[in-house]
């Protein structure tokens, strides 16, 4: 992938560095084929496990849509995580946040896993299944919280790790594998052992209750994903590299305020600074939009079993993804972002069509043909949403000021998807009362601002 252009402050430029910082050597640190790695596969996870695994859970234990809809709330710290982002910048460092972030993360999960195991025998009645469903949900939010603080420090750890852009651009797909391999990890792995394990449960006592063995079986499968954020975390705690630069002195108070104002303040100094900002948040609002009840869609709407949708979802889903944001970055190396852009944003857009015919004619998950009819189709929207993620990283990252790498970056991540995620919170009621047809109607008509302000925004490409 072509590398990104970062401003550099002033003070880099002459050679000069904060008083509280010791000089930096552009070269990578460590090993990044295995911290690359292990810290975007277990930034990956804790993601998928509130954002993905929750939707499934919830739509399997037959939660209503408007419901599942307001899971797409729990993306609120995503999009807010510039507001604390800069502290992961000057407090302690980023491999102290990862570590500290991921044993919670790891914790917490194994509570919900202890919920779900409990759930048949305090759940006598709707109303105590409502509290202990509200129960998880509120353990989802101190997980999604987390997870996005694991974020901006795996992010920030990355271009401390790798100060040259160049190395940046090299190991983006690299990072992108990982984490997209995390996604496989829980929408294949982690769905389909909760069905594995109710399968299993239900032939050892075939009079097991019908919920018992549901909430026993999401037991199991969230032991498993405890089980595999527990392992990077470990190799963390031992093994992840000391490669950040040390500071000199101890900021004071005032001074740490002063940094935090910094940061926002020299992101707002960008030329076309608030077209930037709204490209970023349209750019990829219709695929937001198009994904935010995806799950009960493929589950309850075209009936998928969870087997078939852990397969569809998460393997076919992440190869297409993977592939499509490999062949994006390969684009924009080998064409410049500019003249990448316009096709690469087309073919992610136009895609929405697929699934406004997938709602139109309604294959069937219980038929042959249907399960290959919407394999192809969700493979090839992941494909083609995979190469719009490819433009907006390179573009985020083209937003960066050296001096506040993990904070300008958390600030673009972090709004470019927060249309969507309010949108989303209500999509489950939108269904409710229109439709899935209309709502991925809906969704490409949302994809149009986006490409009006293509004629506007600023395009940097990789000087020659």
């Amino acid at each position: 992938m072509s590398s990104p252009e970062i401003p550099q402050p002033e003070s880099d430029k002459k050679g000069a560095f904060p008083t509280d910082l010791a000089p930096q050597s552009s070269a990578p640190k460590g090993n990044p084929r295995v911290w690359v790695f292990s810290t975007y596969f277990a930034e990956g996870l804790p993601y998928s496990i509130v954002r993905l695994l929750s939707s499934v859970y919830f739509t399997d234990v037959g939660a209503k849509e408007s419901v599942i809809g307001y899971l797409n709330f729990l993306g609120i710290p995503w999009n807010f995580k510039f507001l604390w982002a800069p502290f992961l910048d000057i407090i302690g460092t980023k491999r102290l946040w990862l570590i500290i972030v991921q044993v919670l993360i790891t914790a917490l999960t194994l509570v919900i896993a202890a919920v779900n195991l409990a759930f048949p025998s305090f759940a006598s009645s709707p109303e105590s299944s409502k509290y202990m469903l509200e129960g998880v949900a509120l353990l989802l939010v101190v997980m999604a919280f987390l997870s996005a603080t694991n974020d901006v420090a795996s992010d920030g750890y990355y271009m401390e790790g790798l100060p040259n852009p160049k190395d940046q651009a090299t190991f983006t797909g690299y990072r992108v594998f990982a984490y997209r391999l995390a996604m496989i990890l829980v929408r294949s792995g982690i769905v389909a052992s909760a069905a594995w394990a109710i399968s299993i449960l239900t032939k050892i006592n075939p009079n097991i209750d019908p919920l018992t063995a549901k909430y026993q079986g999401w037991f199991w499968a969230f032991c498993a994903a405890a089980l595999s954020m527990l392992i990077p975390t470990l190799l963390h705690i031992f093994k992840l590299p000391k490669i950040e630069q040390k500071r000199t002195k101890r900021a004071s108070v005032s001074e740490i305020f002063k940094k935090f104002e910094d940061a926002f303040v020299s992101y707002t100094k960008q030329e076309k600074f608030l077209i930037i900002i709204v490209f970023i948040i349209f750019y990829k609002v219709g695929d937001e939009v198009l994904f935010s009840m995806s799950t009960p869609f493929l589950l309850r709407e075209l009936q998928l079993s969870k087997e078939n949708f852990a397969w569809i979802g998460g393997l076919m889903g992440a190869f297409g993804a993977i592939a499509g944001a490999s062949l994006g970055g390969v684009w924009i190396q080998k064409s410049g972002l500019k003249k990448a852009i316009w096709p690469l944003t087309l073919i992610m857009n136009l895609n929405i069509w697929a699934y406004v015919w997938l709602a139109w004619t309604r294959p069937m998950g219980t038929t042959t043909q249907g399960i290959a009819t919407i394999a192809a189709v969700h493979t090839y929207e992941m494909f083609a949403g995979g190469m719009g993620t490819a433009v907006l990283t390179v573009y985020l990252l083209r937003t960066c000021s050296q001096e506040f790498k993990a904070s300008h970056f958390a600030i673009g991540s972090a709004i470019m998807s927060l249309f969507g995620t309010f949108f989303g919170g209500y999509g489950g009621k939108f269904v409710e009362h229109f439709g899935y047809l209309n709502l991925y109607l809906l969704a490409f008509a949302l994809t149009i601002p986006s490409m009006a302000l293509l004629f506007v925004a600023p395009i940097k490409d990789e000087p020659k």
